[in-house]
């Protein structure tokens, strides 16, 4: 399995300079970062596409397909989440039955329109992290059921974040190992990691360094990919670090690197798939 790092100053650095090995950057869909990151290794595309509001028709598909003409990105990613700052008029905690109803028909315009573009190959759904109170993602998007049925009518994979799993899990009161055994693993294309803080009050952040109590998390996952028939994904992407966004910026810490991603690297050339 390759490994994969978000693009930061930091981490190009350390490329450079032999202390980590990556197969890849990742990056957003900005050909400038795509450009600075080329240099050192080549790049994947995460693109910034949420199904849920039922306007993924509209996209440019031309710019999406140029993406994927020009680096070896795989697939084109989805984010299952209909969210309250696209303008939706849902409550995102207590949505009614009539909200539900409306919220899965997006659900299924969005993947469907994309799937329909690219071919269900192409096509990978990420669940994302739920937190009551947030007033950001509706509930019914990281349910588990949802997300099955999302991806097993249109036929197309599952990018498991697993600090995001662990995030809804816990806003939900489930178990965050049953909650991910309850997603389609079988159809799993992808894998995101990163370490999940406590920043007080049970709000639990992600995209940050991982911590002891993390690295089981990551290992359960890959044992799954192992032996328990769940999908092959053909990559591991080390969410940390970043250039371009605040929270990013701030929290992309050379030595976090060199400490975390051998261990990772070492975790993906290790799994026999």
């Amino acid at each position: 399995m390759d490994f994969a790092i978000n693009y930061s100053p930091q981490a190009i650095a350390l490329v450079a300079n032999g202390s980590i090995e990556i197969d890849y950057f990742k990056t957003p869909p900005w050909p400038e970062m795509i450009a600075r990151a080329e240099v050192y290794r080549p790049v994947v595309v995460h693109f910034n596409l949420r199904a849920g509001t039922g306007q993924l028709q509209q996209t440019d598909w031309g710019e999406i397909e140029a993406f994927l003409a020009t680096t070896p990105t795989r697939y084109v990613n989805l984010h299952l989440a209909a969210d309250k700052r696209d303008g939706l008029p849902f409550d995102c905690d207590r949505p009614s039955t009539t909200d539900v109803e409306q919220i899965m028909a997006n659900l299924y315009a969005d993947v469907g329109a994309v799937v329909m573009q690219l071919g269900p190959e192409r096509v990978i759904v990420e669940n994302v992290p739920y937190r009551v109170g947030e007033g950001h993602v509706i509930r019914t998007c990281v349910l588990p059921e949802v997300i099955s049925e999302v991806i097993q009518n249109h036929g197309c994979g599952l990018l498991l974040d697993i600090a995001h799993a662990r995030i809804s899990a816990d806003t939900l009161g489930l178990d965050a190992k049953e909650y991910i055994r309850a997603l389609p693993m079988e159809r799993l294309r992808e894998l995101h990691f990163t370490g999940l803080h406590d920043l007080g009050s049970g709000h639990l952040m992600d995209h940050l360094p991982v911590l002891d109590e993390d690295w089981p998390w990551l290992e359960w996952a890959l044992e799954g990919i192992q032996n328990e028939g769940w999908g092959k994904p053909h990559m591991l992407a080390y969410e940390y670090g970043g250039d371009g966004h605040p929270f990013f910026a701030a929290n992309s810490d050379s030595n976090v690197i060199a400490h975390d991603v051998p261990r990772m690297y070492a975790l993906c050339k290790g799994l026999k798939v």
